[in-house]
Order: C-alpha cells, then structure tokens, then sequence
C-alpha cells in the first residue's frame, strides 16, 4: 500500500495561509514558515489593537470636548458633571461630535451646563 501524506489537506492549509500573508513584502508573502510567523505576530497585533482603538478613540472625544468647554469659561471636569446635574444624558462621542460639527448647539449645552452649575 503506498504512504498517504496527506497531500490535498497540507496544500489547502498552506493555500490559506499564504492567502493571509498576500501583500506581505519579500518572503513573508511567499513563503510558508515565515509567512506562517508573520501572519501570528499580524493577528496578535489586530488583537490588541482592536481594544486599543476603543481608548484611543475616548482620549481623543475627551480632548475635543475639553478644547470647546475652555473657548467657553468651563473645564472638562466642570463641564461633565454639569452635565450630571443637568440630567443632558449624552456620551462623549456624541458631545465630540457636536462640538466638532456644530459649536453653536455645543455653546447651548455648555450654557444650560452653567446654569444649572450656578444654582
């Protein structure tokens, strides 16, 4: 009986990784132990990063929202807790959002935000 060596199968797998590594520079896209390396260490990096996004993105919301509130008599920390107060139940992508978009809106929120922080 002649040796089996699972020939279909490894072609496939192989198929699949070098399909992953496609548009790697050099040898990373051609051949299979370093393209097998490079699309682990490109995964973990997607890994991380994926959860990385979602802080970089809070820390720029609360830059932009911060900048506003200053052109406006108020700092960040003021300004989200007379947010609290004020019972204004919006997030900071959406408060980012209009004070990128649309500071005139922006400027009424922070003065609903001072009114209520003055009484």
């Amino acid at each position: 009986m002649p040796r089996a060596k699972s020939g279909v199968k490894n072609t496939r797998s192989r198929k699949k990784l070098l399909a992953k590594a496609k548009g790697f520079y050099g040898g990373r896209g051609r051949l299979v132990k370093v393209a097998n390396e490079t699309v682990e260490k490109a995964l973990q990096y997607s890994y991380r990063d994926r959860r990385a996004k979602k802080r970089e993105f809070r820390a720029l919301w609360i830059t932009r929202i911060s900048a506003a509130v200053r052109a406006l008599g108020l700092n960040y920390s003021q300004f989200m807790s007379g947010l609290k107060k004020a019972e204004i139940m919006l997030d900071r992508k959406a408060l980012a959002n209009i004070a990128y978009h649309d500071p005139k809106a922006f400027s009424q929120i922070a003065e609903t935000v001072k009114t209520k922080l003055a009484s």
